[in-house]
């Protein structure tokens, strides 16, 4: 029986509510500890960095493993990537709570598990966009891509509230939500989202390998300064969420539910900028650049006038600000970055654009500590100059790249060509 039009829209939902379940998740993995960060150092008895090694023991493995878990998801199969990959990131989070239930000086075997749940990361939020630009083509790409960046920054509001209310019942509460809330996602995409069927004869990992190099050979500049962009943006937010969550306790005494609300302002103004932006780029490429270059400046632009403000009030409008940039950047980097490749080289070079963003994540905390011990004037004037940056590169470099065509390739492709070569040798011995 065939399906009507009704059938299809409730399965395109159910495919979306899927989809954005897996980023979600998956940025809670960070941004629900960074309200707790100041008491786990206070209850282990840990220094200011070794609590910023909670973040970075996280991105740092997740941005090693997300090219593995690319190459996989495009040689065989994206589902059997994401599943696995949610069940690893809830049994990590187990790990941590277990152990600070079952050791004197857990922080160790709590690192062990925020390694394991880096790893399990690796294989979520990149391959579920990639897995979106699988499903879905043309504008409905772009809504589809602007809702899994707005899942993300959704997390990223809702976490320090829900850090702050799982605090309420013991500071590591947190490790034992990822467990209830990754088997769900697990389950939805299994049963919600239906893969399209990929060329196999295209994936040898030969083949794969020559298509990668001719794609970076070709793509680099424009690639490089797309991935520098992404990652410059989530470490300046990561990082500046950081300094304000010690800000809000150090010197305003501010905690609890109130911490939490405060900081999701800024991230919420992010979600918001982020679901209105890919519902409506839709294919304009050209539009995508002008927003890439402009988010860039909302977020320099701010961050340089935070290094002369003292008034808590105008430094949270100057911060909303600078989410609304990055509200901005990331659905029209996603979309340029998705769109740039073919199915069959998809994962991959999705998955370096996700590794590059999960590093300026980890550095992010790090970097800030260093930089808050020197002063808050070199703070901000720094990432304003970095974010400057980013903004000039992607101005200059960025490219407007042609819609790759996609499964089953036209003749034309990169993996196709591949193919006919090695086929025509073949023969050609034969």
């Amino acid at each position: 029986m065939a399906q009507t039009a009704s059938d299809r829209s409730k399965v395109s939902l159910l495919s979306l509510i899927a989809l954005g379940s897996v980023p979600l998740i998956m940025v809670l993995g960070n941004s629900m500890l960074i309200p707790i960060l100041p008491t786990m150092q206070e209850q282990l008895q840990i220094t200011k960095f070794q609590a910023s090694l909670v973040i970075t023991l996280f991105s740092v493995p997740a941005g090693i493993i997300i090219p593995l878990a690319g190459f996989l998801s495009d040689r065989y199969n994206r589902k059997l990537v994401i599943i696995p990959a949610l069940i690893l990131y809830a049994l990590g989070g187990l790990l941590a709570g277990i152990a600070v239930l079952l050791f004197a000086k857990p922080f160790a075997v709590i690192m062990t598990g925020r390694v394991l749940q880096g790893i399990g990361a690796a294989g979520t939020a990149p391959i579920a966009m990639a897995l979106a630009g699988d499903i879905f083509q043309g504008a409905a790409r772009s809504k589809a891509l602007g809702i899994i960046e707005a899942s993300n920054g959704l997390g990223k509001v809702l976490s320090p509230i829900l850090g702050v209310l799982l605090s309420m019942i013991t500071w590591f509460a947190v490790f034992f939500a990822f467990p209830l809330l990754c088997v769900p996602a697990a389950l939805a995409i299994w049963f919600f989202i239906k893969e399209p069927k990929k060329d196999k004869a295209a994936q040898k990992v030969t083949h794969y390998l020559r298509a990668l190099k001719v794609i970076f050979k070709r793509e680099w500049k424009w690639l490089l300064t797309a991935y520098f962009a992404g990652a410059s943006a989530l470490f300046i937010l990561f990082g500046v969420l950081f300094y304000l969550s010690h800000l809000l306790e150090d010197k305003y005494a501010i905690d609890g539910l109130l911490k939490g609300a405060i900081l999701a302002v800024p991230l919420l103004a992010m979600s918001s900028t982020s679901y209105i932006t890919g519902a409506n780029i839709k294919k304009q490429k050209r539009l995508m650049k002008t927003l890439i270059v402009t988010g860039m400046l909302l977020i320099a632009i701010p961050l340089g006038l935070a290094s002369f403000v003292t008034n808590a009030y105008v430094l949270l409008g100057l911060l909303v600000m600078s989410g609304i940039g990055t509200g901005l950047v990331l659905p029209c980097l996603n979309m340029l970055i998705t769109s740039a490749v073919s199915m069959e080289e998809r994962g991959i070079v999705t998955s370096f654009y996700g590794s590059v963003r999960f590093l300026g994540v980890a550095i992010g905390p790090p970097v800030f500590t260093w930089l808050m011990d020197l002063s808050r004037l070199v703070m901000f004037l720094s990432v304003a100059g970095l974010a400057f940056l980013s903004a000039a590169l992607a101005m200059w470099l960025i490219r407007v790249p042609a819609e790759k065509p996609e499964s089953p390739p036209a003749p034309n492709s990169i993996a196709s060509e591949s193919l006919r070569k090695l086929l025509a040798k073949r023969k050609a011995r034969a």
